[in-house]
């Protein structure tokens, strides 16, 4: 009689108990845009980042698009992160920074996060490399169904994305307990990417 796998098991083990599968490094997700784009146009002055020379480094330049963006929290998740103050960084030795874009998901947020990406695209932006928006909930609870529709485009304009939900324990000042599951994916893939190999200034 043939002996069926026990369900709850996921992976066989071999004879002396060893597992077969050794499980595989976490990856980031890939860059859909990683460079500015010809013939895009550049918006109005009034609807760009400002742009400031930063001193010191960082792994990662962390980027509000707007007041109340988040940047200063989201920094603060990331090891080796800095804020840089709602603007786009510029460094003194004239590399190329790596930024992480940031806004709430409500629609001013959403709006400010898609002029900053026109900026870039349309290379009206200082030189850096984005890594992406992320979008933190501006609010407990399901995100209303426009918004989610006007988050989606926005976000096909970054090189990648993330949708980050709102956590109640940060609102009251905890911060000692651990960030959800979706923040723990999040703080991997940009702890990935900023320790990934610098890209060349243009």
């Amino acid at each position: 009689m043939q002996q069926s796998l026990n369900p709850w098991i996921t992976r066989p083990a071999t004879a002396d108990g060893a597992e077969t599968a050794t499980p595989e490094a976490h990856v980031p997700p890939a860059a859909v845009i990683s460079e500015p784009l010809r013939g895009m146009v550049e918006p109005d002055a009034a609807d760009r980042l400002g742009r400031r020379t930063v001193s010191g480094s960082a792994a990662l330049w962390v980027t509000g698009a707007h007041g109340g963006s988040g940047e200063s929290r989201t920094a603060d998740l990331i090891g080796g992160a800095r804020g840089t103050d709602h603007c786009w960084p510029v460094l003194q030795d004239g590399s190329r920074p790596r930024v992480l874009l940031v806004c709430r998901a409500d629609m001013r947020g959403l709006t400010a996060a898609r002029s900053a990406l026109t900026q870039w695209a349309s290379g009206a932006a200082p030189a850096v490399d984005l890594l992406g928006l992320a979008v933190l909930a501006d609010a407990p609870g399901k995100t209303p169904k426009p918004l989610r529709d006007f988050a989606a485009i926005v976000c096909g304009g970054a090189p990648r994305s993330w949708t980050l939900p709102w956590v109640e324990a940060w609102r009251h000042g905890e911060s000692t307990s651990p960030p959800p599951r979706e923040y723990q994916r999040f703080i991997t893939d940009l702890a990935a990417l900023s320790t990934d190999t610098p890209s060349t200034t243009n």
